[in-house]
């Protein structure tokens, strides 16, 4: 039995505690903080207490406004005629090898570009410039086409090119049919580096190179159709060394072009309708486009490949069958 001393010490102890723990069990009423500060009385015996505190949401999904696409330019038929005309008498002075074709050539031009258009079930809805590339091994040029509507297309005139040839192992045959420069993909400018025989394979620097995206293309290497994928894309030539092949076949699939002919059709964005409206809200297309551009009012976004010829064909290669596919 415990002396009555210590008793009454264990008591008075228990008691203490007790009230300074609100009269409730130890553990459970004091080992975790009450969050509430005290209440404060007020006069009248009420007890006010503070609203709890509030913190400003910070994972609410932001606003995004919305972008406002600028309308593509509307003129009406005559005007896009004097704006051609504009262009042209330009293009004269500016571009060289630029001819406006023959009456026979110019009718080809059109006519082929309306086939793959409405082969495409794309129609043209408002006055704009085509870019139409004639792969014929025999022609190998390209012409711009006012297409309207609602009246006869126009054959404006355009310049040597060189498109895919055949025989060579990774040359590959430019497709037909019909490519958008789309704000889908963005385009870019050549750094005008040399290759190892001191060649610039796109272009002096700053060329720009439009991107029409992946395209199956015929392999013009292997006599058998094979077919495979490939980045086309329109881009200049090294200007010093490789532009006098320009009416020849002679790229790897791509669609090269004199270097008066890419700096105009960047200036004044014969093919950049879409890269034009891009450009209002995206500050990519911005930088990419001149910034001294004038951009014309019947600029168009498509670009037609045609084959006027017998259909470009690979040349027969005897080992074909002994060599791996790339």
């Amino acid at each position: 039995m415990r002396p009555v001393s210590t008793l009454y010490r264990s008591a008075r102890l228990l008691v203490v505690t007790t009230a300074l723990c609100g009269g409730g069990p130890l553990l459970s009423a004091c080992a975790h903080a009450d969050p509430t500060p005290p209440a404060s009385s007020a006069p009248g015996g009420d007890v006010s207490v503070p609203p709890p505190a509030s913190n400003p949401v910070t994972d609410a999904t932001p606003v995004v406004p919305a972008v406002q696409i600028p309308p593509l330019p509307v003129v009406s038929n005559a005007e896009a005629h004097k704006e051609a005309a504009r262009l042209v008498k330009m293009m004269a002075k500016t571009v060289k090898g630029f001819t406006t074709y023959k009456q026979d050539r110019r009718e080809a031009f059109v006519s082929l570009a309306q086939a793959e258009v409405a082969k495409a079930n794309q129609p043209v809805s408002r006055p704009q410039l085509i870019m139409v590339v004639d792969r014929n091994e025999r022609i190998q040029h390209l012409d711009f086409v006012l297409a309207l509507p609602d009246e006869p297309w126009v054959s404006l005139g355009g310049t040597p090119v060189s498109t895919g040839t055949t025989g060579r192992k990774y040359y590959y045959i430019t497709p037909t049919g019909i490519f958008q420069n789309s704000a889908d993909r963005l385009g870019y400018r050549a750094e005008g580096t040399k290759n190892k025989y001191g060649i610039r394979g796109i272009g002096a620097k700053g060329s720009r190179v439009w991107d029409m995206g992946w395209q199956t293309a015929m392999k013009g290497w292997l006599p058998k159709h094979e077919t495979g994928q490939i980045r086309l894309e329109i881009h200049a030539t090294d200007p010093q060394f490789l532009e006098w092949r320009l009416g020849h076949s002679a790229s790897e699939g791509c669609i090269r072009i004199p270097a008066t002919m890419n700096r105009f059709m960047d200036h004044y964005g014969l093919i950049d309708a879409l890269y034009e409206q891009a450009a209002s809200y995206d500050p990519r297309f911005a930088a990419l486009l001149p910034k001294d551009r004038e951009a014309t009012p019947i600029a168009g976004d498509l670009v037609v490949v045609v084959d006027s010829g017998p259909l470009t064909e690979p040349k027969i290669d005897p080992i074909a069958d002994k060599r791996p596919l790339p």
